[in-house]
């Protein structure tokens, strides 16, 4: 079992900045790759950015530029850091991890993120 636990969303100004984190515990060693994803209303939830255990990134062509991901295995926290944020950007993140022997997927519980014009 994993848990996740969110921080570091809010309300911001278009072209402001936020940083969030996400610290795991539970069984941390068995993370493989650890995300965000965002849901915004009325839209299926998407993957904002991804980062594997060995430190490979993969990002949304929408935050590409603006978002940085960043990992420590041995604190197991997960932070992006948004920079220029749109209003497009408003939305619900939430952390994710994925084992990496088995199928199996955990969520936090999520931040809200409100970027306004």
């Amino acid at each position: 079992q994993v848990q996740l636990v969110e921080s570091g969303g809010g309300l911001v100004q278009a072209g402001g900045s936020l940083r969030l984190s996400c610290a795991a515990s539970g069984s941390t060693s068995s993370i493989n790759t650890m995300a965000w994803y965002r849901q915004a209303p009325g839209k299926q939830r998407e993957l904002v950015a991804s980062i594997t255990r060995a430190g490979n990134t993969n990002y949304a062509v929408s935050v590409k530029g603006r978002f940085t991901i960043s990992r420590d295995n041995a604190k197991n926290t997960v932070d992006l850091q948004m920079n220029s944020l749109k209003p497009e950007d408003t939305a619900v993140y939430y952390c994710n991890a994925v084992l990496r022997f088995l199928p199996q997927q955990y969520w936090g519980q999520g931040t809200q993120v409100t970027v306004s014009s």
